[in-house]
């Protein structure tokens, strides 16, 4: 006991502003906690892992059929300019929480801090199995997208006369999740680089007469394929921007391989999102200039990739091949670091106890470093998702609208319990003062309003074959999540006591007495880390 009374005597807001501080405190969870996890030791890393985890150009090329059949190119050029500002806002709200409690928990741990005792311990639950759910089908999709690349590229090389089947997409589905999975189980040293590329003007075109043609084509051309009403449609193409700037958490979760992270973490929120807002409009205005006015052709080509098509038509078969080449490298990056902060969260909430099999999940390998056994339990159910393509098209591109709204619900969660509950909520270094409310209030508002809108099918007259997948599989998950939580004698409600941290004080606002204990000191005690060689 005397080990506990002496950990939990530390200041704990000087974790929040001296890194030093901040990586000694997290090292110390648990009197077994394992060998201090290799840090970064500037900002500039954080940045790099937050936007090479956003990948907005592989984002963009794995949704573009969202866009192109909801307004064409007006959808493609004004559709990212209006959903920007909600995207930033949702951001900035994030950045406030995470700079004032950086650790890997990140949305549970803020629910359970902020909330009402009463609801503090169901509200994080359902926080952190959304947040779950959200990391796996976001690496699903994420792998689905490069694999259905792949098969394009191969379309392209074979001068569109190759055509890949259903088990086919699947096995290169299943080859690069466990490609990824060997990859990220190795010792983690965050990228120093970050892997832009830059989008350009096509210039197969080189009759200047047509350039006044093809701005007014972009600027003012809604051309509806999807059968929605015009401004329903105009909303649904936001799916391409809100999925193409997602994962607004991902550096959090790895606030405690990260040196400063009170002011890292925010600074690679909302630099990513700037970032990518501004480059995803230039390669959308691109594609919108290059992509002709045959927008059904573009969708329905055989290469079956609407971007790859773009590319396709406007460089030729060598020049769409070898550029098409660098987006599915890049894509493949961004696939690796989704894992990799999907198992960092997997992690943090096997460490408190909430998911099945946490005690085996809940280990440090002795050797690298990481947490191989939640690398592979990710990748498990990322195998298991891919399944989906079996059933439909409907069906597997469903893992992209899970994902979001998931994020959504566990992104909604943390930021209305810090203003609709009473608590000492201490902001850290980024702060945006009276502009706080505001900025939060649009955030969850622009945030349920587009969950709303992701439980519709792409058209209004569906079938079963084609209906929208996301209510099904989120709704069922979820139904399980809570009946797990209220089982009789074996649920969460008897034994759940919210995350099991220590750096409650800068949330809630206080400091412990000097003889103080965590509330949740013995479970600390029977959850230790193990440090094995797996």
């Amino acid at each position: 006991m005397s080990n506990y009374s002496e950990l939990y005597t530390k200041p704990v807001q000087l974790a929040h502003i001296c890194p030093d501080g901040h990586a000694s405190f997290l090292a110390e969870l648990s009197p077994d906690a394992p060998p201090s996890r290799p840090k970064t030791d500037t900002e500039r890393p954080c940045l790099d892992l937050q936007f090479s985890y956003t990948g907005v150009l592989p984002g963009i090329a794995s949704v573009l059929f969202y866009a192109i059949p909801n307004g064409g190119p007006v959808a493609m050029v004004w559709g990212w300019a209006v959903a920007g500002p909600f995207i930033m806002c949702i951001g900035l709200a994030m950045a406030e929480l995470a700079s004032a409690a950086p650790t890997s928990g990140g949305l549970y741990y803020w629910t359970y801090s902020l909330a009402s005792p009463r609801c503090r311990n169901f509200l994080s639950w359902i926080v952190g199995y959304s947040n779950t759910i959200q990391t796996i089908t976001g690496v699903a999709s994420v792998n689905w997208a490069c694999a259905i690349q792949i098969a394009a590229a191969i379309s392209i090389a074979s001068d569109q006369a190759y055509v890949t089947t259903n088990e086919q997409l699947y096995g290169i589905y299943a080859a690069l999740a466990l490609s990824h999975a060997f990859l990220t189980t190795e010792t983690i040293h965050v990228c120093e680089f970050v892997p832009l590329l830059h989008s350009h003007y096509c210039t197969s075109d080189r009759n200047p007469t047509r350039i006044p043609k093809q701005c007014k084509f972009c600027a003012r051309s809604f051309i509806n394929l999807a059968g929605w009403p015009s401004g329903f449609a105009f909303i649904l193409s936001f799916m391409a921007p809100l999925y193409s700037i997602g994962g607004y958490d991902a550096s959090v979760h790895m606030s405690e391989e990260a040196s400063n992270a009170a002011t890292a973490i925010p600074l690679a929120i909302t630099s990513s999102i700037a970032m990518s807002v501004v480059l995803g409009w230039g390669i959308n205005v691109s594609l919108a200039f290059c992509m002709g006015t045959d927008l059904e052709s573009v969708l329905n080509s055989p290469i079956g990739q609407p971007m790859a098509q773009i590319l396709y038509t406007s460089l030729g078969q060598r020049g769409a091949l070898a550029l098409w080449c660098l987006i599915i490298s890049t894509l493949y990056i961004v696939t690796s670091n989704s894992l990799l902060v999907g198992s960092r969260q997997t992690f943090a909430f096997a460490r408190d106890g909430a998911l099945p099999f946490s005690r085996y999940l809940y280990r440090i390998n002795g050797y690298t470093k990481t947490p191989v056994n939640t690398v592979w339990f990710d990748t498990v159910f990322v195998l298991v998702v891919g399944l989906l393509a079996f059933v439909s098209t409907e069906a597997i591109n469903a893992v992209f609208t899970i994902g979001l709204t998931a994020s959504y619900v566990s992104y909604i969660t943390p930021i209305t319990t810090r203003f609709a509950f009473k608590n000492d909520f201490k902001p850290g270094p980024f702060h945006l003062g009276k502009l706080s409310f505001p900025v939060a209030a649009i955030a969850v508002s622009s945030m349920v309003f587009m969950i709303i809108v992701f439980f519709f099918p792409s058209t209004p007259q569906t079938t079963a074959q084609e209906m929208n997948y996301t209510v099904v599989v989120l709704g069922g998950y979820m139904t399980l999540a809570i009946f797990w939580y209220y089982c009789p004698v074996y649920g969460g409600v008897h034994w759940f006591n919210g995350p099991i941290a220590n750096l409650t004080p800068s949330m809630e606002g206080g400091l412990r007495d000097g003889n103080s204990v965590s509330e949740k000191e013995q479970r600390d005690a029977e959850l230790s880390v193990s440090v094995v060689d797996v």
